[in-house]
């Protein structure tokens, strides 16, 4: 029986194979090798939780109504029996509380939003610390960083359909956002809202909107950002036998996948005990959406929460222009600041690039350390959006802690400035730091925590050479020089550059020669590997 199916399988797959080449685009892609280390396993986080969004979703598509059309609640939820609501919230309430495990898959599609988000974020952060970015790489960066605006897009619109009192909130907030645009802001609030605010076309749209054309450029944008990934080399960490063209690791098939697999599993058990024993979102308990009604200590999700801090943050302001009113609160936190942020992020890689004018393929990761001013930018960058993310709640913080929410403005005001500026500082001497430690490490060596005592009386701590592998991994490194100073009648940019490339690359602790390395006392029975010491 099993030879008579096994037969049968071979014979299957060679009639498909004569009439698709599967096996011979499959070769190349079952012997991909990719780098075993926890640190590259942030996008696949993103990637499983997307999927267990697809596959919720598809099933609250089957009980959610987008209409606006006001009902009146003959649901299981008895304080809000009679109350007239909008069809999309009292379909909401049905999915909580009349469809078996309806509440259940409801929040994990919520926790699920949250961690695909995240995961997105991490993982740019990964990339930005390390020099992932960096050729052949610029456009994978280019998606990641649209995959995450696309992201953030499509949690506002799944967040603003139940419409219950917060998501409306969120929805008004919005609509300010669009009304601060001079000149159309009014014209592309009344298309969007359908003429007067709530009108009844918003749910709808933002429901075409989030099951149909954000999911489709989530799964083009992830199937180009995979196809990239495969395409190009990975990178790797620096170790003993890792060369900038080569990979080494675990092939796809079957080491990698069986551990892929797992993961998936794994973030698919966490966020469904999540779902289980921990509550989010219960829009029950803020009621419907009314127009003459808003939300107390009503805040976004996480990844919109910089905007709505740095909206609380900016002092309010406008100014009459030729008959138009500007008001500078909205318009510059919440229109033009996440357009600068972005447009500079997408446009480091070639920056930097410009700087140091390496034009050659980089597969090997920087350790953070060893780009000082690159890391100190992005912690600068980690604590202004830390700053604004407590702004974004500081009506809930200041009754944490007893304090007034003008006061907590006022010190936020100040730490939005400052703080980037203190921590951008302090990661670039913590940096240059842990340089001049790895330097003592391969000159003196480790410690070995024994004492002995010399023949003249005093005592002289031991130390051991580190292993070929650890001085392997410290004294590979990429780190540019600063330029030359420009010649005599060099051009402004060419001089501008300059600047910017001292400023990037002027602190730095120089690596140990061989010679210095060699010198440290060898392990028993060990000679100082001088061949395995590359130079800076």
């Amino acid at each position: 029986m099993r030879e008579g199916a096994g037969r049968a399988t071979e014979a299957t797959a060679v009639a498909l194979d004569r009439r698709l080449p599967l096996f011979d685009g499959a070769k190349g892609v079952v012997r991909k090798i990719f780098p075993d280390h926890w640190s590259f396993l942030l996008g696949e986080l993103a990637l499983y939780s997307f999927v267990l969004l697809l596959l919720t979703g598809v099933f609250l598509t089957f009980f959610f109504d987008p209409s606006m059309a006001e009902v009146v609640y003959r649901g299981r939820y008895a304080p809000l029996e009679g109350i007239r609501v909008s069809q999309a919230y009292s379909s909401t309430l049905a999915i909580s509380f009349d469809v078996r495990g309806g509440l259940l898959v409801r929040q994990m599609h919520h926790w699920a939003a949250l961690l695909f988000t995240s995961a997105i974020g991490v993982h740019l952060l990964r990339v930005f610390f390390t020099g992932a970015f960096r050729r052949p790489r610029e456009v994978n960066w280019l998606i990641g960083l649209t995959l995450f605006q696309v992201a953030l897009l499509e949690g506002f619109a799944g967040y603003s359909l139940p419409d219950d009192l917060l998501s409306g909130t969120g929805l008004r907030t919005a609509q300010g956002f669009v009304l601060s645009v001079p000149l159309v802001g009014s014209y592309l609030a009344s298309f969007l809202w359908g003429g007067d605010y709530p009108g009844q076309d918003i749910v709808p749209r933002l429901y075409t909107t989030h099951i149909l054309l954000l999911p489709g450029l989530l799964v083009a944008l992830i199937t180009a950002h995979l196809i990239l990934v495969f395409h190009l080399t990975h990178t790797q960490w620096a170790g003993p036998g890792r060369t900038n063209r080569n990979v080494v690791g675990k092939p796809l098939f079957a080491t990698f996948t069986v551990k892929t697999v797992a993961l998936m599993m794994a973030v698919f058990g966490v966020l469904t005990l999540a779902a289980a024993i921990a509550q989010i979102n219960p829009i029950w308990q803020y009621g419907p959406y009314r127009p003459d009604q808003a939300s107390t200590d009503a805040q976004p999700d996480w990844y919109m929460g910089f905007i709505e801090g740095a909206l609380r943050l900016m002092p309010g302001a406008e100014t009459s222009l030729w008959g138009h009113t500007v008001s500078w609160n909205p318009l510059i936190p919440a229109v033009l600041f996440p357009l600068l942020f972005f447009a500079c992020l997408y446009a480091y890689p070639f920056l930097e690039q410009w700087v140091t004018g390496e034009h050659g393929e980089q597969h090997l990761c920087d350790r953070p350390r060893n780009r000082p001013t690159r890391t100190a930018l992005g912690v600068a960058g980690t604590v202004f959006y830390a700053v604004l993310l407590v702004a974004g709640g500081q009506d809930v913080v200041a009754r944490l802690l007893d304090v007034s929410v003008e006061g907590l403005d006022r010190v936020l005001r100040v730490l939005v400035f400052v703080g980037p500026v203190v921590a951008f500082w302090l990661a670039k001497r913590l940096a240059l730091a842990l340089q001049a430690h790895e330097r003592e490490l391969l000159v003196e060596g480790a410690e070995s925590g024994f004492v002995r005592q010399g023949i003249e009386g005093g005592f002289h701590e031991g130390n051991r050479p580190l292993p070929r592998g650890r001085r392997y991994a410290l004294t590979v490194r990429n780190m540019p020089r600063p330029l030359p100073a420009p010649a005599r009648g060099a051009s402004r940019r060419e001089r501008l550059r300059v600047r910017v490339s001292r400023w990037f690359y002027r602190d730095r602790v120089e690596l140990p020669t061989p010679a210095e390395i060699a010198g440290a006392a060898p392990e028993e029975g060990v000679t100082p590997d001088r061949a395995g010491v590359p130079g800076d």
